[in-house]
């Protein structure tokens, strides 16, 4: 195993504590040695898939002492045939990433991110976040042991996941800007102390524990589906997705590989601009703003990994708008049941455009990651939905508002 720069390709030791490339300043990726990894492969491969660790054998964690879990992963792969028949999708799947015990997909990488910190010996961890990898890397943290130190944007952050953080005793400072302001500082304190390891999804570690939403797909589909639709913030789950996928893929655990469909919201769009125009270069927009928090970012640090992915896999990155995105938020609920925060809609509100420019077909296998639960933002969920009457305790009352009639 060894770091990797995807541009320039100079190697790094896997202990080294670097998060780009020194020479050229691009970011890192793991590399393994795939003929090892396959025997360890055929050692797993009957293991059922109830956890990211399950798949070991392709996870940069080697002392099993190390590994800091709080059971992430394994969470379910919904068939929505009503809201597929809705939309005229055979085969349409939700991969409900809020079942993970912080309730959202960053488990999967920050159990990987803090079982390295421990590796390293790190005393204390940091984050930018909106509120998601916050309180993933808090609760992880608190479990292993470690300080963690948390820069938020202030105004920005919805009142569940800031609250999550709090509970599990973060240090959490809230600073003017937004995130790309938050994140910047975070770069600036890691470097000026060493003592503090950095987990947002820049870590090349971090996203080795979300590539593994690819192999649990295949299990539970029991193929590998044709398209892949997933929120875009920073780019960095969408590129270990399909990590995962080409890793499995050469080992021949899989024969074929899916189609990638980032979604971002309108109003923070930068990758689906660059993407769209067939430029090889993101212009970083300066105040992005839209109501789904989880990817209003307009400098996608993972840029380059997110856009090598959408070309390799023959896929795009479309946008939905605030409206569409609250729309398929009510959609799963009503359809499905499926209570999912508004960032983790966009990949549901994408579906009617993706079939309408025939970018995915009626027939197609269609997997949808809703990367977080609704209860982390339910402030939004309420202010958008008409609030029930209150009426006086009589039958008769009650029965004129709900249009019920004597039936005796």
């Amino acid at each position: 195993m060894k770091l990797s720069c995807i541009e320039c390709n100079t190697s790094y030791g896997p202990n080294d504590r670097i998060y780009k490339c020194s020479r050229c300043g691009n970011l890192l990726t793991v590399e393994y040695n795939l003929a090892t990894t396959k025997r360890g492969s055929k050692r797993e491969e009957r293991t059922p898939p109830s956890s990211v660790w399950r798949y070991r054998y392709l996870l940069p964690i080697r002392a099993r002492s190390k590994i800091v879990s709080l059971g992430e992963g394994g969470t379910s792969l919904q068939r929505t045939t009503r809201l597929g028949g809705k939309l005229g999708l055979r085969a349409l799947y939700v991969k409900n990433e809020g079942e993970n015990p912080t309730g959202s997909f960053k488990d999967r990488g920050m159990t990987v991110g803090i079982s390295k910190a421990l590796e390293l010996g790190v005393t204390k961890v940091i984050c930018a976040s909106t509120g998601n990898t916050s309180s993933s890397m808090s609760a992880y943290a608190a479990k292993a042991g470690l300080d963690s130190i948390v820069i938020t944007p202030f105004g920005k952050t919805s009142l569940g996941k800031m609250s999550q953080a709090l509970i599990y005793g973060a240090n959490i400072i809230q600073v003017t800007g937004g995130f790309d302001e938050a994140l910047d500082l975070v770069f600036q304190l890691v470097e000026k102390h060493r003592e503090i390891y950095l987990l947002n999804s820049i870590n090349p570690f971090r996203l080795e524990g979300q590539k593994t939403l690819a192999f649990e797909m295949c299990d539970q589909l029991g193929r590998v589906p044709e398209i892949v639709v997933v929120p875009v913030g920073n780019g960095g789950n969408l590129s270990a997705i399909w990590k995962g996928f080409k890793e499995h893929y050469t080992l021949g655990i899989i024969n074929r590989l899916p189609k990638m469909i980032g979604v971002q919201a309108e109003g923070a769009s930068p990758v689906a601009k660059a993407i769209q125009s067939n430029s090889r270069t993101m212009t970083p927009i300066e105040n992005p703003e839209t109501i789904a928090t989880a990817i209003r970012i307009g400098s996608p640090a993972n840029w380059k990994k997110l856009h090598t992915a959408i070309l390799e896999s023959a896929g795009t990155v479309v946008t939905v708008t605030d409206r569409e995105i609250l729309g398929a938020q009510r959609q799963l609920a009503r359809y499905e049941g499926l209570f999912v925060e508004p960032a983790s809609a966009t990949s549901v509100a994408a579906l009617s455009k993706l079939s309408q420019n025939k970018i995915v077909n009626k027939g197609d296998h269609i997997v949808c990651v809703t990367t977080g639960h609704g209860l982390k933002d339910p402030e939004t969920a309420v202010k958008h939905i008409s609030q029930p009457p209150q009426v006086d305790a009589d039958i008769a009352v009650v029965e004129a508002v709900l249009g019920l009639t004597n039936s005796l």
